[in-house]
């Protein structure tokens, strides 16, 4: 492959953790603790950009449209959660 030597005297791959870092992240969306969807953000997004993405989701506005949100619970980067009461 180029290299000059034996396999075994060659050095290990540098890595880059640049590289291996996600750009965007897929947080399941629930309502009253049941999953409905997924959707797609990027990372580290707030607590109030997340509600306004899923928010967004066509689904999840079908679903909540006519209930009251009683409460939102949104952990950044893992899963938001909308408690309606209808």
């Amino acid at each position: 492959m180029g290299n000059k030597g034996p396999v075994i005297k060659q050095s290990w791959p540098a890595f880059d953790a640049n590289l291996a870092r996600a750009t965007e992240v897929e947080i399941p969306v629930q309502i009253n603790g049941k999953l409905r969807t997924r959707v797609s953000v990027p990372v580290g997004l707030d607590k109030a950009a997340l509600e306004d993405a899923a928010r967004a989701d066509e689904k999840v506005q079908a679903l909540i449209e006519g209930a009251t949100v009683v409460k939102v619970i949104a952990v950044p980067d893992k899963l938001i959660n909308f408690v309606i009461k209808p």
